[in-house]
């Protein structure tokens, strides 16, 4: 009797703790699913024709009143509507469950298919293909999707150590690969304007779709993900605890990551294969996922997260598809690419998570960071051979291109005694040398700058939303007054990159700026303004796409003399400064905690400096446009030949940033006269690989 009375009491707890955690489970997809339906219902009424919802529930039910022209109804919801809230939904839904297994399997809330690059090898994989005239099914497509992604995301993985490396360097690593590949689409985008005709919009990632063809035909692609990743749930539990319990656990670690890798890039190439990269959706689902399952327990198990990443992820696509037609004009937003809306949203998510990351005690420089120590007679060596490089190259410059012209000729030239025709070349190709010259100076001056007071070698202004911040002033001012002066776009593009710059100081500088912040938010910010150029291009001028690419992609094409004095006198400036401050810059690129001891104002010293370094990026591209790598590659380089002292380091990086622009922008002009490739490629292809090498020779660091 005794045992009978004590029984009950001891399991009642159990019993109404599983049924209060099955309940919130439950209240937490239903909230879910209806909230995406209700999205999805204002999802079809809105669009060009305009239609009742009495027109569209007609259309829907046979049995409803037919209050209008059904006919009208069923074919706009069937060729338009329809499609596109089902490629919002297939998208978010592949990217959300996509983002959260690659989360699990580099433990690290910023891994998403946008920061392991596997939306940006997708992208190019797709673009170049395209610019090479191949028209592949939808399938073909898919797998070429589905390699380069693939391959993106394997090599950042593999040089971060799967994320055990911490979240700066995955980001860095995966923003940089994914820089590399951006510089290579644009570059394709430009060679081939009528065989990639559209994809530059489409490579935002819009749902916009002509029938329902390519989502029946992505949909058992991604119920496949879906389902391996659902059977890799438990393992992904398991994983969670650690690399050596879950061995201890009978769970193949090195198979289980390779197979979560594989699904994840699958949904995320089928995702670009549909729609584009629709970009932070991988990244904001999972944390959204994940923030609701701290308050509802249960859901916190890879079987029951997943499905809600997706939920949630098809949420944030929906919701952006509605927020912009309802924001926009119904003509207008139809060219308006999804993916804007999503990587505004995502570059937010990522510049909150950065600013959650703890300062921490001061970490010891990557290595690489601080070079070699060379003797002064190596130092003058290396000086005397960047001349003698130096020479060559201004000398190649002048000879080499659509027209060769001989040393005579440039001698009568300078004489002012050469013929009309050789006048002419020389004319027009003696002011894009000097802007190579300049350009490529001031890039890498600012990209040694950067590189010191964030004391990452991996670091430049590209990845520090100095760039993308003048390239947002620049393309607003060129698509809006077409032929204006390189003043106007200076100040549009000097004042942009201030601007972004101080946002990315100020967010970083919630509990005192430190390195790791300080990048992180850089590259949200970046993303950010990323999108808003896009935005730009896409609303002012969509025809006048080849302009705005040659610009971003880094070129000299058509530039002047009024186009290179803003550059020539900012570096005129900036350069004695900076070797001035050498002895600062040295110990600010120590830690946080020498420059104070020896009295340096760390904060008034890296504010400065950085500062400096957005003019200079400004500058640079009024003269040579948004070119990627110079800043990372010649700093780095000038470190290992001469050492790390900014005294010596500064001179030679500004000489090799000089050397590395000028001799891609003539290889540029040369390789397929008379047609150019811009600087910007020739750039990546000499960058990217260098890049590579530099992640994996300082992995263990």
């Amino acid at each position: 009797m005794t045992s009978s009375t004590t029984a009950p009491p001891a399991a009642l707890p159990v019993t109404g703790g599983t049924t209060r955690r099955t309940s919130g489970i439950v209240a937490a997809f239903t909230l879910a699913v209806v909230l995406l339906i209700v999205l999805a219902a204002i999802h079809l009424l809105q669009g060009t024709a305009r239609l009742t919802a009495a027109e569209l529930l007609g259309a829907v039910l046979p049995w409803a009143e037919d209050t209008g022209d059904r006919g009208e109804a069923v074919a706009v919801l069937l060729a338009s509507r329809v499609p596109r809230l089902l490629a919002a939904l297939l998208v978010g839904l592949a990217v959300g469950v996509a983002g959260a297994v690659l989360q699990s399997i580099a433990r690290n809330p910023i891994a998403s298919p946008d920061t392991l690059a596997v939306n940006a090898g997708a992208y190019v994989s797709v673009v170049a293909v395209a610019a090479f005239g191949v028209a592949l099914p939808f399938a073909l497509n898919g797998l070429v999707a589905f390699v380069g992604g693939l391959a993106a995301s394997g090599l950042v993985l593999l040089v971060a150590r799967g994320g055990a490396a911490g979240p700066t360097r995955l980001v860095l690593a995966g923003s940089a690969v994914a820089l590399a590949l951006h510089a290579l689409t644009t570059v394709l985008l430009m060679l081939s304007a009528q065989n990639t005709a559209g994809l530059f919009a489409w490579g935002a990632g819009t749902t916009v779709q002509s029938g329902a063809r390519q989502v029946t035909m992505a949909a058992p692609l991604v119920l496949a993900g879906l389902l391996g990743t659902l059977l890799l749930a438990h393992r992904l539990d398991v994983l969670g605890l650690g690399d050596d319990p879950a061995r201890v656990l009978g769970v193949d670690v090195r198979r289980t990551r390779v197979i979560s890798v594989g699904l994840a890039v699958l949904l995320a190439a089928t995702a670009v294969t549909v729609a584009g990269p629709i970009g932070f959706v991988g990244l904001c689902a999972p944390v959204i996922a994940r923030l609701v399952a701290r308050k509802v327990a249960g859901l916190s198990g890879h079987a029951l997260l997943l499905p809600f990443a997706g939920l949630a992820g098809a949420l944030i696509v929906v919701f952006a598809d509605v927020l912009l037609r309802a924001v926009l004009p119904a003509e207008r937003a139809i060219s308006v690419p999804t993916g804007i809306i999503t990587s505004l949203a995502g570059a937010t998510v990522l510049v909150w998570l950065a600013r959650g990351l703890r300062a921490g005690p001061a970490a010891a420089p990557a290595r690489g960071a601080h070079g070699t120590v060379r003797t002064r007679r190596w130092v003058t060596a290396i000086g005397v051979v960047l001349g003698a490089g130096l020479t060559a190259a201004v000398v190649a410059a002048l000879l080499l291109g659509d027209r060769l012209v001989l040393l005579g000729d440039v001698a009568n030239w300078w004489a002012g005694v050469a013929g009309r025709e050789v006048s002419f070349v020389l004319d027009l190709r003696w002011p894009r040398v000097l802007a190579a010259l300049l350009g490529g100076a001031a890039l890498a001056l600012a990209g040694a700058v950067v590189q010191a007071v964030c004391r990452n070698p991996l670091a430049e202004p590209s990845l520090l939303g100095v760039t993308p911040g003048a390239s947002v002033g620049a393309v607003a001012v060129v698509m809006l007054v077409p032929g204006i002066g390189a003043w106007p776009v200076m100040a549009a593009s000097t004042i942009a990159a201030l601007a972004t710059f101080a946002l990315v100081y100020w967010l970083a500088a919630g509990r005192g700026p430190a390195s790791d912040r300080i990048v992180l938010v850089g590259i949200g910010v970046s993303a950010g303004a990323a999108s808003i150029t896009t935005l730009i291009i896409v609303i002012l001028s969509p025809w006048n796409l080849s302009t705005a690419l040659t610009w971003l992609a880094g070129s000299t094409y058509g530039r002047n003399l009024g186009q290179i004095v803003p550059v020539a006198l900012v570096l005129a400036l900036a350069l004695p400064v900076a070797l001035i401050g050498a002895r600062t810059l040295d110990l600010v690129a120590l830690d946080e905690d020498v420059p104070r001891v020896l009295g340096v104002p760390l904060s008034r010293a890296r504010l400065g400096f950085l500062t400096m370094a957005a003019v200079l990026t400004a500058a640079a591209a009024v003269a040579v446009g948004a070119l990627a790598f110079v800043g990372l590659v010649a700093p780095h380089a000038a470190r290992a030949l001469v050492g790390g002292r900014h005294s010596r380091a500064i001179p030679v990086a500004v000489a090799l940033g000089a050397l590395l622009v000028s001799v891609a922008d003539t290889v540029g002009r040369t390789v397929i006269a008379p047609s150019q490739l811009a600087a910007g490629l020739v750039t990546a292809l000499i960058g990217a690989p260098y890049f590579v090498w530099l992640l994996w020779k300082s992995r263990a660091a």
